[in-house]
């Protein structure tokens, strides 16, 4: 079973740039978007054997998830169920038999950290919704985590200490999730492999020259572990400015 993951920075600016060559070329079972930047009936999106789940943000052009799926859910709900976490369409969750699947674009802390308090609490919340999901069967999240955990994840630590997305902060509530009982796949795949990045600044040629963080995940619960058979970063495919992450079950 394949499953890709990809923050596509407005869905309908990335249909113009080779979106669909690359939907039907990598042929996943479950494919999730992040920052669709859209709201219902903006595109026709014909996307033959597949079933769609789109979570809107109330702000026009900001933010939003979708899920295509080749096997209908059991069920699909839409953000937390906590009013103040719901309104900018972060989270998706779709049951299937024997695991969820859960994608989540998280806040970003912003410039000067204006965002940062309530990030803090988001990510409070957000593991406490997992944690409960994860008792009742294993779970996979994806998504734009808006954070790089270890040093080995950006290109840059030093400089980026106090920067949005590797505040001692975020890294922190990533290892308390990922110590809740969560893996990383990715990196329990590749433990040393470094220069490995999802998303890239558009300052500076920076994906030219690969400055990059890796951001974008593929999260499973401890007990879904057997089930990994790989991870993939697809950095060579362009569109956006983060890429599409791949895991293999």
């Amino acid at each position: 079973m394949k499953l890709v993951s990809w923050n596509v920075n407005g869905l309908r600016a990335v249909l113009k740039k080779g979106f669909m060559d690359y939907f039907n070329e990598v042929d996943a079972d479950i494919f999730c978007l992040q920052e669709i930047k859209l709201q219902e009936g903006q595109i026709e999106l014909e996307l033959e054997g597949y079933h769609k789940y789109w979570n809107y943000a109330v702000k026009k052009g900001y933010s939003g998830t979708a899920v295509f799926t080749k096997e209908e859910p059991i069920s699909v709900t839409y953000g937390m169920g906590i009013e103040e976490h719901d309104q900018e369409g972060r989270v998706i969750t779709a049951e299937y038999e024997d695991f969820y699947l859960v994608t989540c674009y998280t806040p970003n802390s912003k410039r000067d950290l204006l965002r940062l308090d309530y990030r803090e609490v988001w990510e409070d919340d957000f593991r406490d919704y997992l944690n409960k999901l994860k008792e009742k069967k294993p779970l996979v999240l994806c998504g734009d985590l808006n954070v790089a955990h270890k040093e080995i994840d950006l290109k840059n630590p030093k400089t980026n200490r106090k920067n949005a997305g590797f505040t001692d902060q975020e890294r922190q509530k990533m290892t308390s999730l990922l110590e809740s009982g969560y893996i990383d796949t990715f990196r329990y795949l590749n433990p040393e492999k470094t220069d490995a990045y999802s998303w890239w600044s558009y300052m500076n040629n920076a994906r030219e020259r690969n400055i990059g963080w890796r951001i974008d995940y593929f999260i499973v619960s401890d007990n879904f572990k057997d089930r990994i058979k790989d991870a993939e970063i697809h950095a060579d495919t362009m569109g956006s400015d983060h890429c599409p992450v791949v895991l293999y079950i």
